[in-house]
């Protein structure tokens, strides 16, 4: 079966060529009049040249008021800027008729966060018997609920009774953490049926940052993996010993073909069919984001099938992650096995990644800088790369600080008998920053105190595996705090929209606003709590969103993955909103 077919007649192969230049006229201008001179007859030219003069001081006049109106938009804008304080400045004092002007920061650009938390602690205090309690009411299910997964569909759309002969075999490398992983492992899988080829169980490449050497079935379940795909894609574990001496037993032999990122089908079927049925072997490799997010459905069913039912974590992985969330509804007893997790994004190399700076003074700027050369050898030093971190800080892109997220939740009304888990690496000054977390959340867990060392002693050393661990744990919360973007949260967050009906279930903060109102130490807590329950809310009305034109799959399942409830479903679902997967 030729690999053209797989597109359909309803593919949406959109084709972006490059908008054609804009032609440019350049009209000249005269800048020099000169008197008509010439010619018999003084008194006319006398009277020509004083006309001349004449036109030549008006002409001037317009073009100089021109160059005025030229510049007028810059003077605008650069006064708004001044009159705003992004420039810093504020005028003070007038003293021996000279205007004294000092530097101020802009708001939003300094870590005041613990003295915001000093203010508002008395009142979160007085709060802590409060009948409120966030956890409960966190979402409106039933103005969202109406989606329910379709795997059926995706089977009849992209199945087969018996697979096509195959065109040749199909090796994929995936590097990056656990959901990059993810990520090339789904793509590929849709890449092999598009091309009708025998996709090779992927390879994962050893990343110099993750220091991972965990292998495809360390981390996911191979048999799984194949038997929930037979019908759609061939996997195989290992290639045929004819097709590999023909490589001389090297699969590094195997040519490597560069493809381009976000390539279309197109470009596969034009590019890599030809040499995939020519040699009966190719590989790819990175293979990392090498497919477009703008695919046919049908495409995008195998996406689906391969992320949601086919990849489901090993069974040492599966018992241990099993373990730690029963032991997590147990903690969450008075709360109706309700808790609520937080991916915290505060390790030493995100906080030296993001440039920001919080309260360390010159000891954290110092130890920033080791640590962006150890891992990012010259990147922040070269040339014209300037480091701002009041303007990160403004614009959202400073890692919430442990302290944050506290302050954040029980704004929101989460009270101090919530249950919360902690995902998260290594945090930067543990000790320092994760205390005003555990003051305000007794009831705090991680990884660490939800197994045992000896439970947790076969996933040291392997980021992936213990990702794996935080990534069940967070998938089955009444409520998921994102707090700084990556993989992690939007594979989740589509995860938990094909869990929970297709709602997210997630708080996906505005961190702009959130710098503001933590630049402000003396901010009341009922004005604090406002902002935050509309935060709250705000977050509730996002969790159902489908996904648009140029969004992953990943992330919004609807409607590619999903389908709309009847609505005797919806009654049925209205008082449970959890389904069990293979996760």
């Amino acid at each position: 079966m030729h690999g053209l077919s797989r597109l359909g007649t309803g593919s949406n192969r959109s084709v972006s060529p490059s908008p054609p230049s804009s032609p440019r006229f350049r009209h000249g201008r005269y800048k020099n009049f000169s008197g008509a001179g010439g010619g018999a007859g003084g008194g006319r030219g006398g009277k020509q040249s004083a006309a001349d003069r004449i036109v030549f001081v008006l002409i001037s006049t317009v073009f100089r008021r021109k160059g005025v109106l030229l510049f007028a938009p810059l003077l605008y804008i650069s006064g708004m800027l001044l009159f705003m304080g992004t420039l810093g400045f504020d005028v003070v004092s007038l003293k021996n008729a000279v205007v004294v002007v000092h530097k101020r920061s802009p708001p939003g650009s300094v870590y005041r966060s613990p003295q915001v938390f000093q203010n508002l602690w008395p009142f979160m205090e007085a709060e802590r018997n409060a009948s409120y309690n966030a956890l409960m009411t966190a979402w409106n299910l039933k103005i969202h609920q109406g989606w329910k997964p379709c795997a059926s569909s995706i089977i009849s759309r992209t199945g087969f009774s018996e697979l096509p002969k195959s065109n040749g075999f199909l090796i994929i490398e995936a590097n990056g953490g656990l959901n990059q992983q993810r990520l090339s492992i789904c793509d590929a899988v849709a890449v092999a049926w598009l091309l009708n080829a025998t996709l090779l169980i992927p390879i994962f490449h050893l990343n110099s940052v993750w220091r991972d050497s965990s292998k495809f079935g360390d981390i996911f379940d191979e048999e799984f993996f194949v038997h929930a795909l037979k019908n759609h894609v061939n996997v195989v574990r290992e290639l045929p010993e004819d097709v590999l001496q023909r490589f001389d037993s090297n699969i590094s032999n195997i040519v490597n073909l560069r493809v381009k990122g976000w390539s279309s089908p197109a470009h596969y079927l034009q590019k890599v069919l030809p040499k995939l049925e020519a040699m009966g072997a190719v590989r790819i490799a990175p293979f990392s984001n090498r497919l477009a997010y703008s695919v046919s459905s049908n495409i995008q069913g195998l996406r689906c099938l391969s992320n949601f039912e086919a990849l489901r974590f090993s069974d040492p992985i599966r018992m241990l992650a099993d373990k730690m969330v029963e032991r997590m509804v147990k903690n969450s007893s008075h709360s109706g096995g309700k808790y609520v997790s937080v991916h915290l994004r505060f390790e030493m190399d995100m906080v030296a990644f993001s440039c920001c700076e919080y309260d360390g003074g010159e000891e954290e700027r110092h130890e920033m800088d080791i640590a962006r050369e150890r891992s990012w050898r010259g990147k922040f030093r070269r040339r014209g790369r300037v480091i701002r971190p009041g303007v990160n800080r403004m614009d959202g892109k400073c890692p919430l600080t442990p302290l944050e997220v506290g302050m954040m939740l029980r704004g929101m009304g989460f009270d101090n008998n919530t249950s919360v888990f902690v995902a998260a690496g290594n945090i930067y000054k543990a000790e320092k920053y994760m205390a005003p977390l555990k003051q305000m959340f007794p009831r705090l867990e991680t990884k660490d105190t939800l197994a045992t060392p000896e439970e947790l002693a076969p996933f040291k050393g392997h980021s992936s595996r213990l990702a794996a661990l935080d990534y069940t744990v967070c998938l089955h919360s009444e409520v998921f705090v994102t707090t700084q973007g990556g993989n992690f949260p939007h594979f989740l967050m589509g995860h938990r929209r094909y869990l929970y009906a297709g709602h997210a279930k997630t708080i996906k903060p505005d961190k702009r606003k959130l710098a503001l109102l933590f630049d402000n130490p003396h901010i009341r807590w009922e004005t604090f709590k406002r902002q935050m329950r509309d935060m709250l809310r705000h977050s509730d009305g996002k969790g159902g969103e489908v996904k648009k034109a140029s969004g992953s799959v990943y992330t919004f399942p609807m409607p590619d993955c999903m389908c709309k409830q009847t609505e005797e479903e919806k009654e049925r679902n209205e008082n449970s909103n959890t389904t069990k997967l293979s996760y």
